[in-house]
Protein backbone atom coordinates (compact mmCIF):
# COMPACT_ATOMS: atom_id res chain seq x y z
CA UNK A 1 0.00 0.00 0.00
CA UNK A 2 1.16 3.79 -0.78
CA UNK A 3 0.45 6.85 1.06
CA UNK A 4 -0.02 9.84 -0.88
CA UNK A 5 0.41 13.30 0.02
CA UNK A 6 -0.17 16.46 -2.21
CA UNK A 7 1.10 19.47 -1.89
CA UNK A 8 1.42 22.78 -4.28
CA UNK A 9 4.39 20.94 -6.19
CA UNK A 10 2.74 18.04 -6.79
CA UNK A 11 2.14 14.35 -5.24
CA UNK A 12 4.54 12.40 -3.43
CA UNK A 13 3.91 8.81 -2.74
CA UNK A 14 5.26 6.91 -0.23
CA UNK A 15 5.43 3.13 0.26
CA UNK A 16 5.09 1.03 3.49
CA UNK A 17 8.26 -0.20 3.23
CA UNK A 18 10.08 3.06 3.63
CA UNK A 19 8.11 3.83 6.56
CA UNK A 20 9.25 0.41 7.92
CA UNK A 21 12.39 0.64 7.48
CA UNK A 22 12.71 4.12 9.30
CA UNK A 23 11.09 2.94 12.09
CA UNK A 24 12.76 -0.67 12.56
CA UNK A 25 16.06 1.71 11.42
CA UNK A 26 15.34 3.83 15.13
CA UNK A 27 13.34 1.04 16.74
CA UNK A 28 16.64 -1.07 16.82
CA UNK A 29 18.80 2.21 18.07
CA UNK A 30 17.03 2.61 21.64
CA UNK A 31 19.05 1.07 24.43
CA UNK A 32 17.11 -2.25 25.39
CA UNK A 33 16.18 -3.31 22.03
CA UNK A 34 18.17 -6.39 20.72
CA UNK A 35 16.48 -6.64 17.65
CA UNK A 36 13.30 -7.26 15.39
CA UNK A 37 11.30 -10.04 15.71
CA UNK A 38 9.03 -12.54 13.54
CA UNK A 39 6.50 -14.60 15.10
CA UNK A 40 5.94 -17.86 12.95
CA UNK A 41 1.94 -18.40 12.66
CA UNK A 42 1.66 -22.01 12.06
CA UNK A 43 4.55 -23.06 15.08
CA UNK A 44 4.01 -19.62 17.45
CA UNK A 45 7.47 -19.32 17.10
CA UNK A 46 9.36 -15.96 17.60
CA UNK A 47 12.66 -15.74 15.05
CA UNK A 48 15.69 -12.67 15.61
CA UNK A 49 15.19 -10.84 12.74
CA UNK A 50 18.91 -9.92 10.49
CA UNK A 51 19.61 -6.64 10.51
CA UNK A 52 19.23 -6.60 7.20
CA UNK A 53 15.56 -7.53 7.11
CA UNK A 54 13.98 -5.09 10.05
CA UNK A 55 11.23 -4.20 7.75
CA UNK A 56 9.92 -7.96 8.78
CA UNK A 57 9.16 -7.27 11.88
CA UNK A 58 6.93 -4.07 11.43
CA UNK A 59 3.27 -3.89 10.11
CA UNK A 60 2.18 -0.74 8.50
CA UNK A 61 -1.46 0.18 7.48
CA UNK A 62 -2.91 3.41 6.71
CA UNK A 63 -5.75 4.91 9.16
CA UNK A 64 -7.83 8.38 9.09
CA UNK A 65 -4.65 10.03 6.31
CA UNK A 66 -2.25 8.49 9.25
CA UNK A 67 0.04 5.74 9.70
CA UNK A 68 -0.70 2.91 12.33
CA UNK A 69 2.64 1.05 13.03
CA UNK A 70 3.16 -1.89 14.85
CA UNK A 71 7.02 -3.18 15.46
CA UNK A 72 7.45 -6.61 17.14
CA UNK A 73 11.05 -6.74 18.85
CA UNK A 74 12.75 -8.85 21.28
CA UNK A 75 14.13 -7.34 24.36
CA UNK A 76 16.97 -7.33 26.42
CA UNK A 77 16.61 -9.14 30.36
CA UNK A 78 17.26 -6.86 33.07
CA UNK A 79 15.18 -3.89 31.73
CA UNK A 80 12.14 -2.21 32.29
CA UNK A 81 10.39 -2.89 29.01
CA UNK A 82 7.98 -0.40 29.64
CA UNK A 83 10.34 2.16 29.74
CA UNK A 84 11.59 0.97 26.93
CA UNK A 85 8.68 0.94 24.85
CA UNK A 86 7.62 4.72 25.66
CA UNK A 87 10.84 5.54 24.09
CA UNK A 88 10.66 3.61 21.35
CA UNK A 89 6.43 5.00 20.37
CA UNK A 90 8.13 8.88 21.29
CA UNK A 91 11.21 8.10 18.85
CA UNK A 92 9.46 6.78 16.02
CA UNK A 93 6.79 9.10 16.34
CA UNK A 94 9.01 11.97 16.06
CA UNK A 95 11.00 10.68 13.56
CA UNK A 96 8.17 9.53 11.00
CA UNK A 97 6.29 12.81 11.76
CA UNK A 98 9.55 14.99 11.25
CA UNK A 99 11.73 13.20 8.50
CA UNK A 100 8.67 11.57 6.17
CA UNK A 101 5.91 14.42 6.84
CA UNK A 102 3.42 11.74 7.56
CA UNK A 103 0.97 11.78 10.43
CA UNK A 104 1.38 8.93 13.16
CA UNK A 105 -1.54 8.13 14.20
CA UNK A 106 -0.58 4.92 17.11
CA UNK A 107 2.54 2.92 17.51
CA UNK A 108 2.02 -0.13 18.75
CA UNK A 109 5.04 -2.23 20.43
CA UNK A 110 4.57 -6.10 21.01
CA UNK A 111 7.77 -7.37 22.84
CA UNK A 112 7.60 -11.03 21.69
CA UNK A 113 10.44 -12.28 23.96
CA UNK A 114 13.48 -11.71 25.95
CA UNK A 115 16.93 -12.73 25.15
CA UNK A 116 19.53 -13.79 28.18
CA UNK A 117 23.08 -13.63 27.83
Amino acid sequence: MVLKTNSALGEVAISNNVIAEIAGAVATKCYGVVGMASRNKKDGIVNLLKPDSMSKGINISVENDGVVIEIHLVAEYGININTVCKSIVNRVRYTIENNVGIKVNRVNVRVEGVRVD
